[in-house]
């Protein structure tokens, strides 16, 4: 079995809704985003997926989040933009777009700072 992992981050603000406390209010973070692909076979070319290739689909997905407030963008116009929320959200997004026969997104971790983070993935 192989294992890619690519970094990405973005910034935004959010209120958590029913946290009971001062995460109700609007703030913001720096997350730092962590995708992991893997596969038991590589290809021809002795690679499982190109780096590009995942960068590229991840800048996408992100795009949508960067510097704006996630209580806006869907789906967290219905759903409590948490870090674990926002770690399936990136997560079922990339899978949509990357998960082949011989590749799969197995987890993303959204990092909210640099001590806390919620991790996403696939048994």
């Amino acid at each position: 079995m192989y294992e890619l992992k690519i970094l990405t981050q973005f910034a935004a603000a959010h209120q958590l809704r029913e946290s009971g406390g001062k995460c109700e209010q609007m703030h913001g973070h720096n997350w730092k985003v962590e995708v992991y692909v893997r596969g038991d076979e590589l290809g021809s070319d002795g690679l499982l997926i190109d780096f590009h290739d995942v960068k590229a689909v991840a800048a996408e997905v992100i795009e949508a989040l960067d510097h704006r407030y996630l209580n806006e963008v869907p789906p967290f116009d219905r759903t409590n933009p948490s870090s674990e929320n926002i770690a399936r959200h990136i997560f079922e997004s990339l899978s949509a777009r990357l998960d082949t026969g011989s590749v799969k997104v197995s987890r993303v971790s959204a990092w909210e700072s640099d001590t806390a983070c919620a991790t996403y993935y696939s048994p």
